[in-house]
Order: C-alpha cells, then structure tokens, then sequence
C-alpha cells in the first residue's frame, strides 16, 4: 500500500520485519512512550507476536507504524499507532486504521486513547466506551 501525500511524497506501508524495530524504538522515544521504550525486548516480543504490524516509510525512513491485534472475525484491537510530528496531519493514521480494518472488515475496531487523542479518533467516527486497565502485579 502506499500514501500519496499532497506535496507529492510517496510513503510505503511494509509488513513488520525486526530491521524496523529500532526505528520504531526511536519513534516511541521521541512522543515519550518510555514503558515500550525502555521495555524494549518485551516491546520486540509484542512486535513478534502481533498479527497486526506494520510500518509506514519514507524512502528509507520509518515515519509511523501501527500494531495491534485481531481474531479476524470478531475484534480487533489496535494497541499502538503512530506517526512522527512532521508528518501528522496528512492522512497517514487514518489511512492505516482504514487499511488494517479493511483487512478484516467483520471486525469491530477498539483501542484507548489518551485525553490528548480522544478528539482524533472522535474526527474518525470512533465512539468512546468506558473500560478498565490493569498490570499483573497491581
């Protein structure tokens, strides 16, 4: 798949390959992501075993991605999407939730967002629901 941008760029959409990785990494650190940044080996573990992985490219450039997880028939549930600050606002993170639910368009769509994102998603048709979030060893 490709993005055909308004400027006349041409980005990629690439299946995950563990080559990305440290370039994911470094999105994750540049919005401050710390827990998957500084979890890195679970973070590539989850990058491993996620049947939804992919990443955007600009040339050779990793500018965004989106991870997540499907039973493909009845959720599907997007754990993390991203895309570097200069290139938001130009479709990409909304073209990768279209392709990725197109892949499997029986699903419903989940995923949380921060109070900082909800209004992107709202802007998507998302409708927010109310759910809960807990860590083993709380």
């Amino acid at each position: 798949m490709e993005f055909n941008l308004k400027n006349g760029k041409t980005l990629s959409v690439h299946d995950y390959a563990d080559k990305y990785f440290p370039a994911i990494q470094e999105l994750n650190k540049q919005e401050q992501w710390m827990n998957l940044f500084e979890k890195g080996k679970e973070t590539r573990q989850a990058w491993g075993n996620s049947n939804i992985a992919f990443v955007v490219k600009d040339k050779e450039n990793v500018v965004g991605y989106i991870r997540g997880l499907t039973d493909k028939h009845v959720s599907l549930y997007i754990c993390e999407l991203l895309i570097a600050k200069d290139y938001r606002g130009k479709g990409i993170g909304g073209g990768l939730l279209d392709y990725v639910h197109k892949l499997y368009p029986k699903t419903r769509m989940e995923m949380l967002a921060t109070s900082a994102s909800h209004t992107y998603y709202e802007s998507h048709r998302f409708r927010p629901f109310y759910g809960f979030r807990k860590t083993y060893h709380e």
